[in-house]
């Protein structure tokens, strides 16, 4: 799908709970068209800010139980992680700009 790192169930809470910088997940699945819409905008994102955030994906239907824990029930949902706890959350695509100013501002009142 990209070159984001995925995550899964093994190792979930390493790469992103135990993470020293904040972590946006990208919850998706393959039949999801919007799912693929959104990755060049992580992947931009993900380059662009690589020393603030860190960009990962996680297929909700090969890891049900994340998906289950975090009560994912719309595709694509990006989660916002910061020292192990969820800040914020969206369900669906947008544009970059608009992506961008809802992470800064979630990440402005997480710190």
């Amino acid at each position: 799908m990209s070159d984001l790192q995925s995550v899964d169930e093994a190792n979930f809470d390493q790469v992103v709970l135990g993470a020293d910088k904040p972590v946006l997940v990208d919850f998706w699945a393959e039949w999801c068209p919007p799912c693929h819409q959104i990755v060049p905008v992580l992947a931009q994102i993900a380059e662009e800010r690589k020393d603030r955030l860190s960009v990962v994906k996680l297929n909700s239907d090969e890891n049900p139980s994340i998906s289950s824990r975090y009560r994912v029930m719309a595709l694509p949902t990006l989660m916002l992680f910061h020292h192990g706890e969820l800040i914020w959350s969206v369900v669906g695509a947008r544009p970059k700009a608009k992506l961008l100013k809802e992470l800064d501002d979630a990440l402005l009142t997480a710190v």
